[in-house]
């Protein structure tokens, strides 16, 4: 098969040029980070050559989606730790290719004693071995521990004085997922509109992939809330990060109940009958969160969604949607309110005032 346009041999230019867009702000923090670290330990401390200060800076922070002040805190503890560590086994065992080991090992059993991240185990054990493979510094022992700890106050520091742009991560989360959304959307009209099984499955399997897009978008809003918290330039965002984890709670109860209605059509169809119908309705939906995406560029669109939502909730009685028809074909149409009011829900309403909006049965 030949490449798709953007890659060429397989590597896609598009996916690269966003690593590198959405990186760039945590790229500039850890420059700047790196350069403080450095010029005050050997300006500042008269350390000739504090590499430690530099790295135990750029491990700190990183490129971990997670940049949360508390983990940047952790992973700085952690690594000077070990450093300190290292240090003293130094001064009682020597050095050595043994000693090397035996350093090596202790750092890799603690890092993993304490912290559940692989990439944390690794920083700590490389600084560990600067520890023990560099010439010794001028200024004597725990030297390096002093330019650890420098690194990592440094990190913290940065963390909150040149923070990163985890809104916009954030925001950027969120459009993947809609952009997911509404082809499964679009598939499971079609499914519904001419019986078709395939279409059915493409949009189960559109949405099973979601959950990694919901959790990244998780993720990425508890780093903005922390960092929001800890920093005074990004305080006054913190209201429009706590909507915006609203509206992913909410749109995560959503996806797993629309996972479930399409798990449902996806084995009751196939059987020769068209539902175009139900099909009007799921396409409702489908226009509505698709609004309810484009409310994060523009907020003024979010009332729009909840209304078209309430449209939408106002005709979910099977006596409306399928008058006469049997039991087995009203239950799909009752398997979507839940949807909706989770729906509504994330466009700002209490749980009683979107049930309030749904047909009475």
């Amino acid at each position: 098969m030949a490449p798709s346009a953007g890659t060429a041999s397989g590597f896609d230019v598009r996916q690269a040029l966003f690593r590198v867009r959405s990186s760039f702000p945590a790229v500039v923090q850890i420059v700047v980070a790196a350069g403080a670290a450095y010029s005050i330990a050997r300006f500042g401390l008269g350390h000739a050559a504090p590499v430690l200060a530099v790295t135990v800076t750029i491990s700190s922070l990183g490129f971990a989606r997670d940049a949360r002040p508390r983990r940047v805190l952790e992973n700085a503890v952690g690594v000077v730790i070990g450093i300190a560590l290292s240090e003293l086994l130094l001064l009682v065992i020597g050095k050595g290719i043994w000693q090397d080991g035996v350093v090596l090992f202790a750092a890799l059993v603690i890092a993993r004693f304490f912290s559940t991240s692989s990439a944390f185990a690794v920083a700590a054990a490389t600084q560990s071995m600067f520890v023990m493979l560099l010439p010794d510094p001028a200024g004597g022992p725990f030297t390096r521990s002093l330019d650890g700890l420098v690194g990592g106050v440094i990190a913290l520091l940065i963390t909150a004085l040149v923070p990163r742009d985890p809104l916009g991560l954030a925001r950027a989360d969120a459009t993947r997922l809609f952009a997911e959304l509404q082809p499964a959307f679009e598939s499971l009209v079609r499914a519904l509109r001419h019986d078709d099984v395939r279409q059915a499955d493409a949009a189960l399997d559109r949405l099973r992939a979601t959950q990694p897009l919901l959790d990244d978008w998780a993720a990425t809003l508890e780093t903005a809330r922390s960092i929001s918290r800890l920093s005074p330039f990004l305080r006054r965002r913190l209201p429009v990060v706590e909507s915006e984890a609203r509206i992913l709670r909410y749109l995560d109860l959503a996806v797993r109940n629309l996972r479930v209605v399409t798990r449902r059509i996806d084995t009751g169809i196939g059987d020769g009958r068209r539902r175009p119908e139900v099909a009007d309705v799921v396409a409702s939906i489908g226009v509505a969160v698709g609004v309810l995406g484009e409310s994060f560029a523009s907020v003024e669109r979010r009332p729009v969604a909840q209304e078209a939502l309430s449209a939408v909730g106002r005709r979910l009685d099977p006596a409306l949607v399928l008058p006469g028809a049997a039991v087995g074909e009203t239950v799909l149409v009752l398997m979507l309110r839940p949807l909706v009011i989770d729906l509504l829900m994330a466009t700002g309403l209490p749980h009683d005032e979107a049930r309030a909006r749904l047909a009475s049965l």
